[in-house]
Parts: structure tokens; sequence; C-alpha cells
């Protein structure tokens, strides 16, 4: 079977050089990444998984937040993001959600952020870094603690906002020492993964690498169904007799 095709939401002004990286790991996690911009054609039925990138901050007028000028905002990519998020799932295919989009896949299905997140979470270390400096901690019984186990986890961080409520069917994954949410995934199929940092810089890390290889196996399983689903549609039209 070929590799998955996994489509790949980035920014149109910084995506040319964070691409290649993601489409490293999704290689190496044995699928193939095909990259989307806002303005392009961009099909979920052309794809067997997504990954939704980080980049610039999330409109406030899709979760009901205050806008802040200074906020380097992209319409365009909010509303392509949120439509793939939801056809996702509409078509039982996976989604990883990467710093901004780990926000995304809360906001996509009704949840909130908090805008000036360490404001907030005083407690949480501040740190602005690819490199791992940052402490997570997984939470139990999630489909995170399968995948990379329960010991705490060095991470980057290159975020100023986070997840605050949570959107319909998430639950919180991993948290850092002060409080603030790290990760979220989906309680149900399909497969629905979120994290704050970027794993795409850290594949040296097997517990990284261990996230993209989730999502890809996840997309081969679904399009292994889905062939499955054809063939018997196809049985049926030839012999409609059979109903």
């Amino acid at each position: 079977m070929s590799r998955p095709l996994i489509g790949v939401t980035t920014s149109r002004r910084s995506g040319w050089r964070v691409f290649p990286l993601v489409a490293l790991n999704v290689w190496l996690a044995g699928g193939r990444a095909t990259r989307w911009v806002a303005g392009r054609d961009a099909h979920i039925d052309r794809v067997d998984g997504i990954i939704i990138g980080g980049g610039d901050d999330i409109s406030p007028d899709l979760y009901g937040g205050k806008l802040v000028t200074s906020a380097r905002l992209d319409p365009a990519r909010d509303a392509l993001e949120r439509r793939l998020v939801c056809e996702a799932f509409e078509r039982h295919k996976p989604v990883l959600g990467i710093c901004r989009g780990s926000q995304m896949l809360n906001v996509a299905l009704g949840g909130t952020l908090h805008q000036d997140a360490y404001g907030v979470y005083t407690a949480s270390k501040h740190v602005w870094t690819i490199l791992p400096r940052k402490t997570v901690r997984i939470c139990d019984e999630t489909r995170l603690a399968g995948l990379s186990g329960m010991a705490p986890m060095k991470v980057n961080a290159l975020h100023s906002q986070a997840v605050d409520a949570l959107g319909e069917g998430l639950r919180v994954a991993a948290h850092d020492q002060g409080g603030m949410i790290q990760a979220v995934e989906r309680v149900a199929d399909p497969f629905a993964l979120g994290v704050q940092w970027h794993p795409e810089h850290l594949f040296y890390a097997r517990r990284q690498r261990a996230i993209f290889r989730a999502l890809v196996t996840a997309a081969r399983a679904g399009r292994r169904d889905q062939g499955q689903i054809e063939r018997v549609r196809e049985e049926v039209e030839e012999a409609p007799g059979l109903l």
C-alpha cells in the first residue's frame, strides 16, 4: 500500500521554511505530505489525514475574544482550517494540530482561548525557543499517554496563547507545571491530537516521532477501511438483488 497522504496547512508568509520540516517528520512516520495555504485548493477528500500547522494567532472573532492590535491575523487561513477540521471529522479522517493548530482544533469544536496565557498562568515557565526547555506532564489514561508514556516530557515553546474552555468532545492530554494546557485530544474516533509545542523540530526524539507515527497510522487505517467500504458498495451496485 502506498504512503498515506497528509495535507499540511501553513502560513503564506513562513510556510515555505516550516513545511519541509513537517514533511520530513511525516515521511519518517511512513506518510507523505502536501502543503496547503489559504487561497489555493484544499480538498479533504484528496488526503488521508491533516496537520494544522503553527503560525499566526487565531482571530478572536471565532471564540468571543478581544481584538488585540498587536496580533498578526490571517482570517482566510482561519476559515480554511476551521472548515478542514470539521470536514475531517465528518469524513472520519485523523487530525494533528501543532501549536496554533492545537488551538484551532479547540476553537473549531466550540472552545475558547486564553489570549495572554502567561498572564493567566503566572506559575508557568515562560520560554520562547525551539529547544526542549519546557517540561509538560502527560495526563493518565489518554491517547497521548499511550503514545509517549507518562514520564514528564521536555518540549519547546513558541506560543503566547493557549486553550481555555475545551471544545466539544475534547479532553486535556497534557499541561505544564503551572497548569497551562499543553495538549488536547478527541475522546472518540477519529484520532485527533493537538500539542502546544512543535514536535517537528524535535524529530530526533523518539516520543515526538511517535506523535507523527500515530497520525499516519490512523490515516492508513482509515484509508483501508474506506477502501473496504468502496468495494462493498461496488459489489452491491453490481448485484442489487442482494439487498
